[in-house]
Protein backbone atom coordinates (compact mmCIF):
# COMPACT_ATOMS: atom_id res chain seq x y z
CA UNK A 1 0.00 0.00 0.00
CA UNK A 2 0.87 3.51 -0.69
CA UNK A 3 0.26 6.37 1.82
CA UNK A 4 -0.51 10.05 1.15
CA UNK A 5 0.77 13.16 3.29
CA UNK A 6 -0.56 16.57 3.02
CA UNK A 7 1.64 19.19 4.93
CA UNK A 8 -0.38 22.73 4.66
CA UNK A 9 2.00 25.10 6.10
CA UNK A 10 1.91 29.35 5.99
CA UNK A 11 4.19 28.99 3.41
CA UNK A 12 3.50 26.11 1.10
CA UNK A 13 1.37 22.85 0.64
CA UNK A 14 3.29 19.81 0.33
CA UNK A 15 2.23 16.24 -0.43
CA UNK A 16 4.30 13.22 -0.06
CA UNK A 17 3.61 9.45 -1.10
CA UNK A 18 5.49 6.68 0.80
CA UNK A 19 5.67 2.83 0.63
CA UNK A 20 4.01 1.82 3.47
CA UNK A 21 6.26 -1.31 3.33
CA UNK A 22 9.86 -0.13 3.15
CA UNK A 23 8.89 3.72 4.58
CA UNK A 24 10.74 4.97 1.54
CA UNK A 25 9.35 8.58 0.01
CA UNK A 26 9.00 7.76 -3.32
CA UNK A 27 7.44 10.96 -4.29
CA UNK A 28 7.22 14.37 -3.53
CA UNK A 29 6.20 17.89 -4.51
CA UNK A 30 5.01 21.48 -2.91
CA UNK A 31 3.27 24.68 -4.42
CA UNK A 32 3.83 27.43 -4.59
CA UNK A 33 7.38 27.62 -5.38
CA UNK A 34 7.51 31.18 -4.17
CA UNK A 35 5.74 31.27 -0.68
CA UNK A 36 2.39 31.87 -0.08
CA UNK A 37 1.33 35.59 0.62
CA UNK A 38 -0.01 36.48 4.12
CA UNK A 39 -2.28 39.48 4.16
CA UNK A 40 -2.15 42.05 6.97
CA UNK A 41 -5.42 44.05 6.83
CA UNK A 42 -3.98 45.84 10.32
CA UNK A 43 -0.94 45.72 12.35
CA UNK A 44 -0.28 42.77 13.83
CA UNK A 45 -2.95 41.06 12.05
CA UNK A 46 -2.30 37.60 9.64
CA UNK A 47 -4.88 36.14 7.16
CA UNK A 48 -4.70 33.80 4.27
CA UNK A 49 -7.31 32.72 2.28
CA UNK A 50 -8.70 28.60 2.83
CA UNK A 51 -10.01 28.39 -0.83
CA UNK A 52 -6.02 29.26 -2.12
CA UNK A 53 -4.72 26.66 0.27
CA UNK A 54 -6.87 24.16 -1.30
CA UNK A 55 -6.22 25.45 -4.84
CA UNK A 56 -2.51 24.85 -4.26
CA UNK A 57 -3.27 21.22 -2.96
CA UNK A 58 -4.86 20.66 -6.18
CA UNK A 59 -1.77 21.35 -7.82
CA UNK A 60 0.85 19.86 -5.44
CA UNK A 61 -1.15 16.49 -5.63
CA UNK A 62 -1.23 16.46 -9.34
CA UNK A 63 2.08 17.08 -9.45
CA UNK A 64 2.90 14.59 -6.60
CA UNK A 65 0.72 11.91 -8.37
CA UNK A 66 2.38 13.20 -12.27
CA UNK A 67 5.54 10.61 -11.00
CA UNK A 68 3.99 7.95 -10.06
CA UNK A 69 1.92 6.75 -13.02
CA UNK A 70 -0.31 4.22 -12.48
CA UNK A 71 0.85 3.42 -8.70
CA UNK A 72 -1.19 5.99 -7.42
CA UNK A 73 -4.36 3.46 -7.79
CA UNK A 74 -2.31 1.97 -4.91
CA UNK A 75 -2.79 4.86 -2.55
CA UNK A 76 -5.06 3.44 0.25
CA UNK A 77 -4.89 6.51 3.06
CA UNK A 78 -4.36 9.87 3.64
CA UNK A 79 -2.72 12.11 6.48
CA UNK A 80 -3.23 15.85 6.99
CA UNK A 81 -0.54 17.87 8.97
CA UNK A 82 -1.04 21.73 9.31
CA UNK A 83 -0.37 24.78 10.46
CA UNK A 84 -1.98 25.14 13.94
CA UNK A 85 -3.97 27.63 15.92
CA UNK A 86 -5.57 29.08 12.78
CA UNK A 87 -9.73 29.93 12.39
CA UNK A 88 -11.39 28.89 9.63
CA UNK A 89 -15.01 29.65 9.97
CA UNK A 90 -18.23 28.37 7.75
CA UNK A 91 -21.68 28.69 7.06
CA UNK A 92 -24.38 26.08 7.02
CA UNK A 93 -23.33 25.78 3.24
CA UNK A 94 -19.47 25.07 3.64
CA UNK A 95 -19.34 28.81 1.97
CA UNK A 96 -16.03 30.11 4.21
CA UNK A 97 -17.28 33.12 5.87
CA UNK A 98 -14.02 34.99 5.91
CA UNK A 99 -10.20 34.91 5.49
CA UNK A 100 -8.47 32.40 8.18
CA UNK A 101 -7.00 34.26 11.40
CA UNK A 102 -3.67 32.63 11.42
CA UNK A 103 -1.43 31.00 13.94
CA UNK A 104 0.97 34.37 14.04
CA UNK A 105 -2.24 36.83 13.79
CA UNK A 106 -1.88 39.19 17.45
CA UNK A 107 -5.25 40.51 17.31
CA UNK A 108 -6.97 38.55 20.06
CA UNK A 109 -4.39 38.61 22.58
CA UNK A 110 -5.87 41.46 24.71
CA UNK A 111 -9.25 39.12 24.67
CA UNK A 112 -7.00 36.30 25.89
CA UNK A 113 -5.44 38.01 28.48
CA UNK A 114 -8.73 39.39 30.15
CA UNK A 115 -9.81 35.46 29.54
CA UNK A 116 -7.16 34.42 31.76
CA UNK A 117 -7.77 36.83 34.88
CA UNK A 118 -11.85 37.03 34.46
CA UNK A 119 -11.78 32.92 34.66
CA UNK A 120 -9.02 33.05 36.98
CA UNK A 121 -5.08 31.89 36.89
CA UNK A 122 -5.97 29.11 38.59
CA UNK A 123 -8.74 27.77 36.60
CA UNK A 124 -6.96 28.33 33.34
CA UNK A 125 -3.69 26.71 34.35
CA UNK A 126 -4.87 23.53 36.26
CA UNK A 127 -7.91 22.65 33.62
CA UNK A 128 -7.02 24.36 30.50
CA UNK A 129 -3.02 23.83 31.32
CA UNK A 130 -2.89 27.03 29.32
CA UNK A 131 -3.95 30.96 29.34
CA UNK A 132 -6.42 31.06 26.27
CA UNK A 133 -3.70 33.78 25.36
CA UNK A 134 -3.58 34.11 21.00
CA UNK A 135 -5.42 30.93 20.20
CA UNK A 136 -8.25 30.08 18.13
CA UNK A 137 -10.54 29.94 20.81
CA UNK A 138 -9.96 33.80 21.24
CA UNK A 139 -9.82 34.40 17.88
CA UNK A 140 -13.33 33.16 18.04
CA UNK A 141 -14.37 35.63 20.32
CA UNK A 142 -12.63 38.51 18.70
CA UNK A 143 -14.81 38.00 15.44
CA UNK A 144 -18.03 37.58 17.36
CA UNK A 145 -16.92 40.99 18.94
CA UNK A 146 -16.04 42.75 16.00
CA UNK A 147 -17.97 41.30 13.40
CA UNK A 148 -21.16 40.28 15.21
CA UNK A 149 -22.93 39.78 12.07
CA UNK A 150 -20.51 37.34 10.60
CA UNK A 151 -20.22 35.31 13.63
CA UNK A 152 -24.22 34.83 13.58
CA UNK A 153 -24.01 32.84 10.00
CA UNK A 154 -21.27 30.38 11.35
CA UNK A 155 -22.47 27.11 11.76
CA UNK A 156 -18.63 25.84 12.59
CA UNK A 157 -15.97 26.43 13.10
CA UNK A 158 -12.50 24.60 11.85
CA UNK A 159 -9.19 24.60 12.16
CA UNK A 160 -6.91 24.51 8.96
CA UNK A 161 -6.22 21.35 8.72
CA UNK A 162 -9.99 20.14 9.27
CA UNK A 163 -10.52 22.54 6.38
CA UNK A 164 -8.79 20.43 4.14
CA UNK A 165 -10.73 16.98 5.24
CA UNK A 166 -13.90 19.23 4.66
CA UNK A 167 -12.63 19.34 1.16
CA UNK A 168 -11.81 15.88 0.51
CA UNK A 169 -14.57 13.84 2.39
CA UNK A 170 -17.34 16.28 2.77
CA UNK A 171 -17.12 15.97 6.47
CA UNK A 172 -16.94 18.37 9.33
CA UNK A 173 -14.67 16.99 11.82
CA UNK A 174 -11.87 17.68 14.24
CA UNK A 175 -9.38 15.97 16.49
CA UNK A 176 -9.15 15.27 20.31
CA UNK A 177 -5.73 17.32 19.98
CA UNK A 178 -6.80 20.03 17.83
CA UNK A 179 -9.78 20.81 20.84
CA UNK A 180 -6.60 21.20 22.74
CA UNK A 181 -4.38 23.29 20.64
CA UNK A 182 -7.53 25.86 20.07
CA UNK A 183 -7.43 26.03 24.25
CA UNK A 184 -10.69 24.87 24.50
CA UNK A 185 -9.75 20.73 26.13
CA UNK A 186 -10.62 20.72 29.71
CA UNK A 187 -7.58 18.57 30.58
CA UNK A 188 -8.99 17.66 34.29
CA UNK A 189 -12.26 16.46 32.52
CA UNK A 190 -11.50 14.83 29.56
CA UNK A 191 -13.87 17.24 28.09
CA UNK A 192 -14.63 20.44 26.11
CA UNK A 193 -14.45 22.77 28.71
CA UNK A 194 -17.89 24.18 29.58
CA UNK A 195 -16.41 27.00 31.76
CA UNK A 196 -14.49 28.49 28.64
CA UNK A 197 -17.62 28.21 26.54
CA UNK A 198 -19.57 29.88 29.13
CA UNK A 199 -17.49 32.85 29.22
CA UNK A 200 -17.07 33.29 25.59
CA UNK A 201 -20.61 33.15 24.93
CA UNK A 202 -20.02 30.17 22.67
CA UNK A 203 -23.06 27.42 21.89
CA UNK A 204 -20.86 24.02 21.77
CA UNK A 205 -22.62 22.99 18.37
CA UNK A 206 -20.38 25.71 16.53
CA UNK A 207 -17.92 23.16 17.05
CA UNK A 208 -16.98 19.63 15.00
CA UNK A 209 -17.29 16.50 16.14
CA UNK A 210 -14.01 15.38 17.58
CA UNK A 211 -12.10 12.19 16.80
CA UNK A 212 -8.63 11.00 17.22
CA UNK A 213 -5.98 11.44 15.86
CA UNK A 214 -5.60 8.19 14.66
CA UNK A 215 -8.62 7.23 13.32
CA UNK A 216 -10.67 7.16 9.98
CA UNK A 217 -11.98 10.34 9.65
CA UNK A 218 -13.96 10.29 6.49
CA UNK A 219 -13.50 8.66 3.01
CA UNK A 220 -12.30 10.85 -0.09
CA UNK A 221 -15.47 11.86 -2.06
CA UNK A 222 -16.18 10.57 -5.96
CA UNK A 223 -15.99 14.15 -7.20
CA UNK A 224 -13.07 15.26 -5.29
CA UNK A 225 -11.08 12.05 -5.89
CA UNK A 226 -11.73 12.49 -9.91
CA UNK A 227 -10.91 16.25 -9.44
CA UNK A 228 -7.10 15.06 -7.90
CA UNK A 229 -6.54 11.98 -9.61
CA UNK A 230 -7.29 9.53 -6.82
CA UNK A 231 -8.86 6.28 -6.13
CA UNK A 232 -12.41 7.42 -4.60
CA UNK A 233 -13.10 6.49 -0.92
CA UNK A 234 -9.59 6.21 0.49
CA UNK A 235 -9.79 7.03 3.98
CA UNK A 236 -8.63 10.59 5.72
CA UNK A 237 -7.11 8.20 8.49
CA UNK A 238 -4.78 10.60 10.78
CA UNK A 239 -4.87 14.58 11.20
CA UNK A 240 -2.74 16.81 13.54
CA UNK A 241 -1.05 20.28 14.09
CA UNK A 242 2.12 20.53 12.10
CA UNK A 243 4.46 20.31 15.35
CA UNK A 244 2.67 17.56 17.21
CA UNK A 245 3.22 16.08 13.54
CA UNK A 246 6.43 16.82 13.68
CA UNK A 247 6.86 14.90 16.53
CA UNK A 248 5.17 12.09 15.12
CA UNK A 249 7.61 12.36 12.30
CA UNK A 250 10.54 12.11 13.89
CA UNK A 251 9.64 9.05 16.07
CA UNK A 252 9.04 11.10 19.16
CA UNK A 253 6.63 9.51 21.13
CA UNK A 254 7.65 8.52 24.45
CA UNK A 255 8.61 10.99 28.10
CA UNK A 256 11.80 12.59 27.50
CA UNK A 257 12.08 12.82 23.78
CA UNK A 258 12.21 16.03 22.24
CA UNK A 259 11.55 17.21 18.62
CA UNK A 260 12.52 20.83 16.67
CA UNK A 261 11.57 22.22 13.51
CA UNK A 262 12.69 25.75 12.12
CA UNK A 263 10.33 26.70 9.57
CA UNK A 264 9.00 30.32 9.26
CA UNK A 265 8.48 29.73 12.81
CA UNK A 266 10.53 27.33 15.26
CA UNK A 267 9.44 24.98 17.43
CA UNK A 268 11.20 22.82 20.48
CA UNK A 269 8.38 20.14 21.49
CA UNK A 270 9.09 17.61 24.13
CA UNK A 271 6.63 15.02 25.24
CA UNK A 272 5.39 14.48 28.69
CA UNK A 273 3.11 12.10 30.66
CA UNK A 274 2.70 14.49 33.35
CA UNK A 275 -0.26 17.11 33.02
CA UNK A 276 2.30 20.23 33.58
CA UNK A 277 2.49 24.02 33.00
CA UNK A 278 4.42 26.92 32.95
CA UNK A 279 2.31 29.50 35.40
CA UNK A 280 3.39 32.47 33.14
CA UNK A 281 2.36 30.91 29.34
CA UNK A 282 5.17 31.30 27.86
CA UNK A 283 5.24 27.56 26.51
CA UNK A 284 1.68 26.14 26.22
CA UNK A 285 0.74 21.91 26.64
CA UNK A 286 -1.42 19.99 24.04
CA UNK A 287 -2.96 16.69 23.68
CA UNK A 288 0.04 14.48 21.71
CA UNK A 289 -1.13 12.89 18.79
CA UNK A 290 -0.49 8.93 20.71
CA UNK A 291 -2.81 10.47 23.88
CA UNK A 292 -5.50 8.55 24.96
CA UNK A 293 -7.80 6.96 27.45
CA UNK A 294 -5.07 4.54 28.92
CA UNK A 295 -1.99 6.75 28.63
CA UNK A 296 -1.40 10.37 29.28
CA UNK A 297 0.85 12.07 26.25
CA UNK A 298 1.08 15.52 26.36
CA UNK A 299 3.27 17.83 24.05
CA UNK A 300 5.09 20.79 25.81
CA UNK A 301 5.41 23.36 22.97
CA UNK A 302 8.07 26.12 23.05
CA UNK A 303 6.94 28.69 19.43
CA UNK A 304 9.49 31.00 18.38
CA UNK A 305 7.33 33.30 15.92
CA UNK A 306 10.59 35.15 13.83
CA UNK A 307 12.69 31.81 12.99
CA UNK A 308 12.47 30.89 9.34
CA UNK A 309 10.60 34.19 8.29
CA UNK A 310 13.76 36.29 9.67
CA UNK A 311 16.05 34.32 7.36
CA UNK A 312 13.51 35.17 4.47
CA UNK A 313 13.31 38.32 5.12
CA UNK A 314 17.09 38.82 5.48
CA UNK A 315 17.17 36.86 1.67
CA UNK A 316 15.26 39.81 0.53
CA UNK A 317 16.77 42.59 1.99
CA UNK A 318 20.40 41.48 2.25
CA UNK A 319 20.71 38.22 0.07
CA UNK A 320 18.93 39.18 -3.68
CA UNK A 321 19.98 36.28 -5.86
CA UNK A 322 21.54 34.40 -3.64
CA UNK A 323 20.00 30.75 -2.36
CA UNK A 324 19.72 29.97 1.36
CA UNK A 325 22.22 27.21 0.44
CA UNK A 326 24.65 30.42 -0.91
CA UNK A 327 23.59 32.36 2.66
CA UNK A 328 24.26 29.30 4.48
CA UNK A 329 27.94 29.18 2.95
CA UNK A 330 28.63 33.31 3.80
CA UNK A 331 27.22 32.67 6.86
CA UNK A 332 30.25 29.44 7.60
CA UNK A 333 32.69 32.20 6.62
CA UNK A 334 32.07 34.78 9.23
CA UNK A 335 33.92 33.69 12.73
CA UNK A 336 31.49 32.80 15.29
CA UNK A 337 29.82 35.57 17.17
CA UNK A 338 29.34 37.59 13.88
CA UNK A 339 31.79 40.30 15.22
CA UNK A 340 30.04 41.86 17.86
CA UNK A 341 26.70 41.86 15.35
CA UNK A 342 23.94 40.73 18.06
CA UNK A 343 20.09 39.97 16.59
CA UNK A 344 16.85 39.82 18.33
CA UNK A 345 14.70 37.64 15.74
CA UNK A 346 10.81 38.79 17.39
CA UNK A 347 9.44 40.30 14.13
CA UNK A 348 6.60 37.99 13.40
CA UNK A 349 3.86 39.27 16.03
CA UNK A 350 3.32 38.57 19.59
CA UNK A 351 5.55 36.19 20.99
CA UNK A 352 4.62 33.75 23.66
CA UNK A 353 7.72 33.02 25.36
CA UNK A 354 7.83 37.17 25.85
CA UNK A 355 4.58 36.47 27.64
CA UNK A 356 2.70 37.51 24.20
CA UNK A 357 4.75 40.50 23.73
CA UNK A 358 5.30 42.04 20.70
CA UNK A 359 8.46 43.52 20.32
CA UNK A 360 9.87 43.07 16.62
CA UNK A 361 13.03 42.33 15.78
CA UNK A 362 16.12 44.40 16.76
CA UNK A 363 20.24 44.60 15.42
CA UNK A 364 22.95 45.79 17.75
CA UNK A 365 26.09 46.70 17.24
CA UNK A 366 26.44 47.12 13.60
CA UNK A 367 29.93 48.32 12.64
CA UNK A 368 30.21 50.47 9.32
CA UNK A 369 33.46 48.87 8.78
CA UNK A 370 33.80 45.69 9.76
CA UNK A 371 29.86 44.40 8.93
CA UNK A 372 28.72 42.75 5.91
CA UNK A 373 25.70 40.97 4.45
CA UNK A 374 27.62 37.64 5.42
CA UNK A 375 27.93 38.73 8.63
CA UNK A 376 23.91 39.22 8.67
CA UNK A 377 23.24 36.11 7.71
CA UNK A 378 25.24 34.78 10.60
CA UNK A 379 23.82 36.65 13.25
CA UNK A 380 20.26 36.16 12.37
CA UNK A 381 20.77 32.61 12.45
CA UNK A 382 22.92 32.48 15.97
CA UNK A 383 20.04 35.01 17.21
CA UNK A 384 17.46 32.69 16.29
CA UNK A 385 19.21 29.59 17.89
CA UNK A 386 19.68 31.89 20.85
CA UNK A 387 15.94 32.04 21.33
CA UNK A 388 15.68 28.71 21.29
CA UNK A 389 18.38 28.70 23.74
CA UNK A 390 15.86 31.03 26.12
CA UNK A 391 13.03 29.05 25.67
CA UNK A 392 14.56 25.96 26.42
CA UNK A 393 15.76 27.40 30.02
CA UNK A 394 11.70 28.35 30.19
CA UNK A 395 11.15 24.27 29.44
CA UNK A 396 13.25 23.09 31.39
CA UNK A 397 11.23 24.63 34.42
CA UNK A 398 8.40 22.16 33.27
CA UNK A 399 10.60 19.03 33.62
CA UNK A 400 11.73 19.18 29.43
CA UNK A 401 14.96 18.73 29.78
CA UNK A 402 16.37 17.44 26.46
CA UNK A 403 20.03 15.51 25.64
CA UNK A 404 18.94 14.91 22.14
CA UNK A 405 16.99 16.86 19.69
CA UNK A 406 15.61 15.58 16.91
CA UNK A 407 14.88 17.40 13.83
CA UNK A 408 14.35 16.87 9.60
CA UNK A 409 16.76 17.78 7.57
CA UNK A 410 14.56 21.11 6.13
CA UNK A 411 14.22 24.53 6.15
CA UNK A 412 17.18 25.68 8.70
CA UNK A 413 17.98 22.77 10.01
CA UNK A 414 19.78 22.70 6.68
CA UNK A 415 22.72 24.65 7.72
CA UNK A 416 25.41 23.83 9.73
CA UNK A 417 26.03 27.20 10.97
CA UNK A 418 22.97 27.00 12.91
CA UNK A 419 22.89 23.48 13.63
CA UNK A 420 26.20 24.14 15.31
CA UNK A 421 25.36 26.98 17.49
CA UNK A 422 22.22 25.62 18.47
CA UNK A 423 24.16 22.34 19.25
CA UNK A 424 26.82 24.66 21.65
CA UNK A 425 24.35 26.88 23.41
CA UNK A 426 22.04 24.65 24.74
CA UNK A 427 24.65 21.64 25.47
CA UNK A 428 22.35 19.36 23.12
CA UNK A 429 23.42 16.90 20.00
CA UNK A 430 21.31 17.16 17.38
CA UNK A 431 19.96 13.86 15.46
CA UNK A 432 19.06 14.87 11.65
CA UNK A 433 16.59 12.81 10.63
CA UNK A 434 14.91 12.25 6.81
CA UNK A 435 11.72 12.74 7.46
CA UNK A 436 9.32 16.09 7.17
CA UNK A 437 5.92 17.08 7.75
CA UNK A 438 4.37 15.50 4.53
CA UNK A 439 6.44 11.87 5.18
CA UNK A 440 5.18 12.06 8.84
CA UNK A 441 1.16 12.55 7.94
CA UNK A 442 1.57 9.78 5.53
CA UNK A 443 3.07 7.40 8.24
CA UNK A 444 0.15 8.65 10.37
CA UNK A 445 -2.03 7.41 7.70
CA UNK A 446 -1.01 4.02 7.78
CA UNK A 447 -1.50 4.28 11.62
CA UNK A 448 -4.85 5.52 11.18
CA UNK A 449 -6.17 2.81 9.05
CA UNK A 450 -5.11 0.13 10.51
CA UNK A 451 -2.29 -1.32 8.24
CA UNK A 452 0.57 -0.94 10.69
CA UNK A 453 -0.10 -3.05 13.39
CA UNK A 454 1.79 -0.40 15.85
CA UNK A 455 3.76 3.01 15.76
CA UNK A 456 7.60 1.10 15.38
CA UNK A 457 6.15 -0.42 12.47
CA UNK A 458 5.48 3.04 10.99
CA UNK A 459 9.04 4.13 10.87
CA UNK A 460 10.92 1.37 9.55
CA UNK A 461 12.21 4.24 6.64
CA UNK A 462 13.14 6.48 9.09
CA UNK A 463 17.03 7.32 9.52
CA UNK A 464 19.69 9.21 10.97
CA UNK A 465 21.00 11.01 8.62
CA UNK A 466 23.82 13.79 10.55
CA UNK A 467 24.89 13.95 14.32
CA UNK A 468 25.91 17.23 15.52
CA UNK A 469 27.25 17.49 18.55
CA UNK A 470 28.10 20.33 20.95
CA UNK A 471 31.39 21.92 20.50
CA UNK A 472 33.30 22.66 23.34
CA UNK A 473 35.29 25.57 21.54
CA UNK A 474 32.19 26.84 20.44
CA UNK A 475 30.48 26.50 23.83
CA UNK A 476 32.23 29.20 25.93
CA UNK A 477 32.07 31.77 23.00
CA UNK A 478 28.03 31.26 22.23
CA UNK A 479 27.69 31.24 26.17
CA UNK A 480 29.24 34.77 26.73
CA UNK A 481 27.52 36.04 23.15
CA UNK A 482 24.18 34.73 24.65
CA UNK A 483 24.06 36.43 27.56
CA UNK A 484 25.02 39.48 25.61
CA UNK A 485 22.28 38.84 23.81
CA UNK A 486 19.96 37.97 26.53
CA UNK A 487 20.68 41.35 28.07
CA UNK A 488 19.59 43.23 24.86
CA UNK A 489 16.33 41.31 25.31
CA UNK A 490 16.00 41.97 28.67
CA UNK A 491 16.85 45.65 28.28
CA UNK A 492 13.90 45.94 25.83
Amino acid sequence: MLLLGIDLGSSSVKVSVIDGESGKCIASAFHPETEMPIQAPAPGWAEQDPEVWWANLKVAVGACLGSLGERKKSIGAIGISYQMHGLVTVDRDRKVLRPSIIWCDSRAVDIGDRAFQKMGKDFCLHHLLNSPGNFTASKLAWVKENEPSLYRKIDKIMLPGDFIAMKLTGEIRTSYTGLSEGIFWDFRRNAVSEELLQYFGFDGKILPEAMPSFSVQGNVMKSVAAELGLPAGIPVSYRAGDQPNNALSLNVLSPGEVAATAGTSGVIYGVTGEKKFDPLSRINTFLHVNNSESQTRLGVLLCINGTGILNSWMKKIAGAGLTYRQMNAQAAKVRPGSDGLLVLPFGNGAERVLKNREISSFFSGINFNIHTSAHLFRAAQEGIAFSFRYGLDVMKETGINPEIIRAGETNMFQSRVFREVLSSVTGTVINLCNSDGATGAARGSGIGCGYYNNESEAFKGLEIVGVTEPRKSLAGIYETKYNQWKELLESI
